[in-house]
């Protein structure tokens, strides 16, 4: 995909190179620069990205925002009422996340859906307008489900067991949840993002490790964040 994607940016480039030498021998006179041509920064990397992501409802949400913002620049839309109606939709779209959660997660991999399936279900944590930390020092660690909704969760793993591959279904509307993992496991993420996403400072991450966690996320105006920690031989 990442080739595809390459031949993509490839063209654009050529294109805009073609019109500019054709404008400069006299043979052209497209204007690269018209009313709203800096929107176009926001909508073609979207475009690129929905051949690339998985997750593809955040690529959609860029590209929109990015025609509405190009329609004003041409005096097609006007920008006050569209400015007016921007915390509306905010509030729309933070509702249908809630109404169609599978849908905004997209289609969960083979591997997390069997490991979802056989788990034990441990209840999860929750966070609403606060924040909780969750250790795991010296525990055998099976998986969870963390939801930060205005509010944060860290989950700490850096002194947890995990000798198996487990999942960790990560929900974050306007907040964050910050996961520490062992460096002696892989961490895989699966993730659909509105306005946020997953960050992950990823040291080592070779599929000679052993046990595999899997991430399970979704974000909305909110953010996740995997930090590694070395374990001591």
């Amino acid at each position: 995909m990442k080739k595809y994607t390459n031949i993509m940016w490839g063209v654009i480039f050529i294109i805009i190179g073609i019109i500019i030498g054709l404008n400069a021998l006299g043979l052209t006179s497209i204007n690269l620069f018209f009313d709203g041509w800096w929107t176009l920064i926001i909508i073609i990397p979207c475009f690129i990205n929905l051949f690339k992501d998985e997750d593809k409802m955040g690529s959609i949400i860029g590209i929109l925002i990015g025609l509405v913002l190009l329609l004003c620049q041409q005096g097609l839309f006007d920008f006050q009422t569209v400015w007016k109606l921007i915390v509306p939709a905010i509030l729309v779209l933070i509702g249908l996340s809630f109404i169609f959660k599978d849908v905004f997660k997209g289609k969960v991999t083979e591997e997390i859906k069997k490991l979802n399936e056989n788990r034990n279900k441990d209840g999860g944590y929750c966070s609403t307008f606060s924040g909780q930390t969750i250790k795991f020092d010296d525990e055998e660690f099976k998986g969870t489900d963390l939801n930060a909704i205005f509010g944060s969760i860290t989950l700490d793993l850096k002194n947890s067991k995990i000798n198996e591959d487990v999942v960790i279904n990560a929900s974050c509307i306007f907040g964050g949840i910050t996961i520490y993992v062992p460096d002696n496991v892989r961490v895989k993420v699966k993730s659909s993002s509105i306005f946020g996403g997953v960050d992950e400072k990823r040291k080592n991450n070779s599929d000679e490790k052993e046990f595999t966690v899997y991430l399970n996320g979704s974000c909305v105006f909110g953010g996740i964040h995997i930090k590694w920690h070395k374990v001591k031989k």
